[in-house]
C-alpha cells in the first residue's frame, strides 16, 4: 500500500506543476481571445502583443512625450487615483522598466546575536532624506506571493551578493527549493 501511495505522490508531483501551468496560459489565451471575441484561438493574444508593442512604439515618439507627461501630472493629482497610479507604476518599473530596483541581491544579517540571515534586494542605499544616514532601505520579497516587507536594516549587516537578481527572487519566491 505504501508503494502505491508513493507513486500516486510521484505522479501528482509531476502532473500538477504541468496541469497548473497549462491551466493558467489557457484561462490567460481564453480571456485574451474573449477581449476580441474574433473566433480564432490564440488570436487574442497574438493582438495584445502587437497592440502593446504598438503602444510602445508611439509612447517613445518624441511627439507623445509630452502627452503622456500631462497624463501623468493629472493621475498624480488625484487623490485615491495618485496612491494606485503610481504605486503600480513603480512596481512596473521596478521589474521591466529603465529603473530596475530589484538589481542589487544581499543577504542580510537579521541580528547581532544570531547566525539568522534573510535574502532580499537593497531599493535605497541613501536615507538621508529621512534623516537615517547608518542604514539601507532592503525588500524581502514572501515566498509563494506577489507581497514582501521592507526593512531598514543596517549598513554592515548587509552583504551584497554577486549573483544574478532573477536567480535569488527564484531562489526567494521558491521558498529556497529552486537551485541559486
Amino acid at each position: 500500500m505504501k508503494v502505491l501511495i508513493r507513486y500516486f505522490l510521484n505522479g501528482l508531483l509531476i502532473i500538477a506543476p504541468i496541469t497548473i501551468t497549462v491551466w493558467i496560459v489557457v484561462a490567460i489565451v481564453d480571456w485574451l481571445d474573449s477581449l476580441f471575441d474574433l473566433g480564432v484561438p490564440g488570436l487574442g493574444i497574438l493582438l495584445m502583443l502587437v497592440f502593446l508593442t504598438l503602444v510602445g512604439f508611439i509612447g517613445s515618439s518624441f511627439f507623445v512625450k509630452p502627452f503622456l507627461l500631462i497624463t501623468e501630472r493629472v493621475f498624480h493629482k488625484v487623490p485615491i487615483i495618485s496612491i494606485i497610479y503610481s504605486s503600480v507604476k513603480d512596481l512596473f518599473d521596478a521589474f521591466v522598466g529603465d529603473n530596475q530596483k530589484f538589481n542589487k541581491p544581499v543577504m542580510v544579517k537579521m541580528t547581532e546575536s544570531s547566525e539568522n540571515y534573510k535574502l532580499g534586494f537593497v531599493t535605497q542605499e541613501s536615507l538621508k532624506s529621512i534623516n537615517v544616514e547608518d542604514k539601507v532601505a532592503v525588500y524581502f520579497p514572501h515566498s509563494y506571493n506577489f507581497s514582501g516587507e521592507l526593512f531598514l536594516v543596517p549598513r554592515h549587516h548587509v552583504t551584497y551578493l554577486d549573483i544574478p537578481s532573477s536567480e535569488v527572487m527564484k531562489f526567494i519566491v521558491s521558498g529556497g527549493v529552486s537551485k541559486l
